[in-house]
């Protein structure tokens, strides 16, 4: 492109492939990136070319709008619309059923990325192997132990439980009582009463009455 050009035949080409109407604005924003082209020199080229009547200039409010002369293309008549409209319909079918495709392909990807490898699933069938082996020998242990406890001594020990969890539960309600009676006519707080006959209570040494 030399300095003379300015990039008006880069313009030129462009908005003659294209065929549709763009501002200087949208033409500089279109071509910038790829042939650093300034937005002076695009509005000072596309004005040019306007005025050579190689493009086509008209004027909407206050923007203009360039495109490309259109009797530079051949006539298309009903016969090649109707065979362009078909092609266009089987196009968009096409790009419709591939864009489908591309998606579930997509999908079975993400799959296969978050599935294990041969590698990595024997390694861990190696390891589930390991694990029940060990899990075996346990049971074996167990099953082989001589200190188990039978269903009767289960029985008899909660039973045993019971019976001193309700002893505890009366000897507590019964302290209780006794102190309140005393605390009717004490002259000090409870706290000062419990310290003062030393006296520990459950809460004191954090233990919680078991339920029955």
């Amino acid at each position: 492109m030399s300095k003379k050009d300015n990039g008006a035949s880069i313009i030129l080409a462009y908005l003659n492939e294209k065929n549709r109407p763009y501002s200087a604005q949208d033409v500089f924003c279109n071509l910038q990136k790829q042939h650093g082209l300034g937005k002076t020199a695009v509005v000072k080229a596309m004005e040019l070319l306007a005025q050579e009547g190689k493009i086509k200039e008209k004027m909407y409010g206050k923007q203009k709008i360039y495109f490309a002369d259109q009797s530079q293309f051949r006539d298309v008549n009903d016969a090649d619309l109707k065979a362009m409209d078909k092609q266009i319909s089987e196009l968009s079918a096409e790009v419709q059923t591939l864009t489908q495709s591309c998606r579930q392909l997509d999908t079975e990807l993400k799959e296969l990325n978050s599935s294990l490898t041969t590698e990595e699933m024997m390694a861990e069938i190696q390891e589930l192997k390991a694990e029940c082996s060990g899990y075996r020998e346990r049971l074996e242990k167990i099953k082989s132990a001589t200190n188990h406890v039978t269903p009767e001594e289960k029985e008899k020990v909660y039973k045993e439980r019971d019976v001193y969890v309700k002893e505890w539960k009366k000897r507590k309600r019964l302290a209780s009582d006794m102190m309140n009676s005393i605390l009717e006519g004490y002259p000090k707080s409870k706290k000062e009463f419990l310290e003062e006959v030393g006296v520990e209570t459950d809460e004191d040494c954090q233990v919680v009455l078991p339920t029955t």
